[in-house]
């Protein structure tokens, strides 16, 4: 595949699926907050929650061209050569999108498992609700790290690039959609979890219970918690409480130094 080509179709399919739903939350919200800015009503800790999650969005765009995007073109130019024949084609992409998924799953468990990842990968969860800004709400260590470790993998299992920008626009649009405030006919969602992560399932991981934080995990396809037994049995209602438990959201630049201190509890297993 072209890499002009899949770049120019990562930028739309991500800005078409943000701009739609950014409009479609505040028509039809499957939930309500003052921190939600609407139509007709904006309150001043939605337009400071905003501002927030908007500049930890800038960081991010401004680092990734210079950190991100130059680790993986030189994991993808070092790969160890060890990608067989029949590993290509339609049917090869299709196994990199799924190895690129399962990683990912396994990336994200380990951010609320082991308590040095948990310091950075928090500062998502300390958001008080969720609408398309809280999807790209991350701390820069948390995505400088997570490229570093997908590095590996793109060498270890020789995944092209056009694979790796292919995965990473289907996963940038998801999590828009699952982090979005949009109310979806029950039917159409319940169809659509049976395979991919939908609002009802991802809030649920953004409940500000510890229980229910550590559950599912999945990033694009919801059978990875099915299959490893982390997928919760709470279900989402309209009010629930969002955040991380016995915490507050904080200031810009108290996110940027949040791993610097113990955030929350520890992981079970400590």
């Amino acid at each position: 595949m072209d890499l002009d080509f899949l770049l120019s179709f990562k930028i739309l399919l991500v800005g078409s699926v943000l701009a739609v739903f950014f409009v479609y939350e505040r028509l039809r919200p499957a939930a309500d907050s003052p921190l939600l800015l609407r139509l007709g009503r904006a309150t001043r800790a939605g337009w400071r929650r905003l501002i927030r999650n908007l500049g930890l969005v800038s960081v991010n765009f401004a680092l990734s061209p210079l950190i991100v995007v130059p680790i993986t073109i030189w994991a993808a130019d070092h790969s160890l050569g060890l990608r067989p024949a029949w590993w290509s084609g339609w049917p090869g992409l299709g196994l990199d999108i799924l190895l690129l998924d399962l990683w990912i799953y396994w990336w994200h468990r380990a951010n609320h498992e082991l308590q040095f990842l948990w310091r950075f990968h928090s500062v998502h969860h300390l958001d008080e609700t969720l609408d398309t800004s809280s999807a790209l709400r991350f701390h820069f260590g948390e995505v400088v790290l997570s490229a570093l470790v997908r590095g590996a993998l793109i060498v270890a299992f020789d995944l092209p690039l056009a694979s790796v920008l292919l995965f990473e626009g289907l996963v940038l649009a998801t999590a828009i959609f699952h982090h979005s405030d949009a109310a979806l006919p029950p039917r159409l969602e319940a169809a659509l979890a049976k395979v991919i992560i939908t609002p009802s399932i991802h809030w649920v991981h953004h409940h500000a219970i510890r229980a229910d934080t550590d559950s599912n995990y999945g990033t694009f396809f919801s059978f990875w918690d099915r299959l490893f037994g982390s997928a919760s049995s709470t279900r989402r209602w309209r009010d629930m409480p969002i955040g991380v438990e016995g915490l507050r959201d904080r200031s810009f630049l108290k996110l940027i130094a949040t791993p610097l201190r113990r955030c929350g509890p520890p992981p079970s297993d400590e």
